[in-house]
């Protein structure tokens, strides 16, 4: 990442995760419908409404799942603009998708998933990382060209966030989900200089969480 020049116009991607679930009986939802934020996911998308409240943001875009479109309503309703929906910042496919896999009493248990973990550095139990990587990147693409020289704001999903930071980082995609620093309701802001990416900063406006709970 360098400095793209002085006269560059710059131009912000705030990248958010959406905030937590509704998920009593904790299983791995992925991109199952039916799953709405929580009493406290809602008040989490309020305190990153009231944080963007000041910014110029000229648009809003959610992943097409309900988490992620209510997390980002009262952010555009904030700044006047519908959410839109770009398919590319849905959540992760994942082979767990509907099971509990929590240590002790998950899928992982039991002998017939062993073979899903074959291998992680692809990973085998779900969408390769290089994938979400490259069409989170074609979402920030998208928005950065429409909101140059102001911000905009993309809602997500933990893994695809996650992915696409370290993807600009030059860091390999394979990782311990455990040392994800992507909390719930979480800000991955991206500074853009003309088309130069110069920064990237994480800022927890709603609090931090624990990144290794599925279905928070």
């Amino acid at each position: 990442m360098h400095d793209g020049g002085a006269a560059a116009i710059e131009t912000i991607v705030h990248v958010l995760r959406h905030g937590e679930v509704h998920n009593p009986n904790g299983i791995l939802y992925g991109r199952l419908p039916g799953f709405s934020l929580s009493v406290a996911g809602r008040a989490q998308a309020a305190a990153v409404a009231r944080t963007l409240a000041d910014h110029d943001i000229a648009v809003v875009i959610a992943s097409p799942l309900q988490r992620a479109q209510e997390t980002a309503e009262p952010i555009a309703a904030q700044h006047d603009v519908i959410v839109r929906t770009d398919e590319n910042l849905i959540e992760a496919g994942n082979t767990f998708e509907g099971l509990r896999v929590s240590v002790g009493d998950g899928a992982l248990r039991k002998p017939r998933h062993w073979w899903k973990l074959r291998d992680p550095f692809t990973p085998s139990w779900g969408e390769p990382y290089l994938q979400i990587a490259h069409r989170m990147l074609a979402a920030v693409n998208k928005a950065r060209v429409e909101a140059a020289g102001r911000e905009a704001v993309l809602v997500s999903h933990q893994l695809p966030v996650w992915t696409l930071r370290r993807f600009l980082q030059g860091q390999r995609l394979w990782h311990d989900p455990r040392q994800r620093q992507c909390s719930l309701a979480s800000l991955t802001s991206l500074v853009y200089h003309g088309d130069t990416l110069v920064d990237i900063v994480y800022s927890e406006p709603a609090g931090g969480s624990d990144p290794s709970v599925h279905g928070a």
